[in-house]
């Protein structure tokens, strides 16, 4: 049975001290034909791992190693490319937000892409259970000729088991800069009766899985009628609502739908689509 979140209480049931703190930094550069990590810091439970890679990128894995976050728990993500680097960057698992009893769950991510460098951005789905309090930040700087694929995805609720996100409150912003120039600015907010809102037809149409895509680079704003005929017509998007359009030469394309496996299934697709390649070994186990 799906139990309600309770309301929050006056006091945190658990001192501050005990909630998880800490990230990962990342830094990767090309030597010779390759790139390699040049600098990794890790702390607070949250590691990074590197799989052996076949070509001229390099590939790495992000791990909670507490399984999920709950109110309270912050997360950090720092990754630089310097110069020609190729890196794609992913997660083990979903992410799951666990329910709140007060405070917010915090995830700060920083990417910065230097000047002929490419960066896949590709974590898998945050999950928020009922009652979570998520507030989660994307930040972006690209140099002029920087390339970039960058997904986000949220699932509300684990409809597989049957549950929805009656309550709890979502801050999703997103800032992308090219050279310090402000490109891409979005913001998302949902407070209070998180199902409910999901069901009217301005907001998600009863829509509970949701994903951003962005591509930055000259054969992806060219690519616009390509994706837009592969939404409309590939079998895999049956279920899916999804557009695409051109935001300050950035390519950007949104899904949703009221089955997560249905939005996963179709990201896929897109994703292999958009960065030419197989996705992490992650996504498929």
């Amino acid at each position: 049975m799906f139990a309600p979140p309770l309301p929050a209480p006056a006091d945190p049931l658990l001192p501050a001290y005990v909630r998880a703190d800490g990230g990962v930094r990342l830094r990767f550069g090309r030597v010779g034909s390759q790139t390699h990590r040049l600098e990794l810091a890790e702390t607070g439970g949250y590691r990074a791992r590197f799989p052996t890679t076949f070509d001229a990128s390099s590939e790495a894995v992000l791990i909670n190693t507490g399984g999920g976050m709950a109110g309270g728990d912050t997360m950090r993500v720092e990754a630089v490319l310097e110069a020609g680097a190729e890196a794609v960057i992913t997660t083990q698992a979903a992410e799951k937000i666990y329910r709140s009893q007060g405070p917010d769950t915090r995830v700060e991510t920083s990417l910065s892409v230097g000047p002929g460098a490419s960066l896949a951005w590709l974590p898998q789905e945050c999950i928020l259970f009922s009652g979570a309090r998520l507030v989660r930040g994307l930040t972006i700087d690209l140099a002029t000729d920087a390339r970039l694929v960058a997904c986000e995805t949220v699932f509300f609720g684990r409809s597989a088991m049957g549950e929805a996100m009656q309550r709890g409150a979502v801050r999703d912003r997103w800032r992308i800069r090219r050279e310090g120039r402000l490109v891409f600015a979005d913001d998302l907010r949902l407070d209070g009766a998180i199902d409910a809102s999901l069901a009217r037809p301005a907001i998600a149409a009863g829509a509970r899985a949701a994903a951003t895509v962005i591509a930055a680079g000259p054969d992806h704003a060219a690519s616009l009628d390509e994706i837009r005929a592969l939404l409309a017509d590939e079998v895999s998007f049956a279920g899916v609502e999804a557009g695409a359009g051109l935001v300050s030469g950035l390519l950007l394309i949104r899904l949703l739908s009221p089955d997560a496996q249905a939005l996963r299934r179709a990201l896929v697709m897109l994703l292999r689509h958009v960065t030419g390649r197989a996705l992490p070994r992650t996504w498929s186990t």
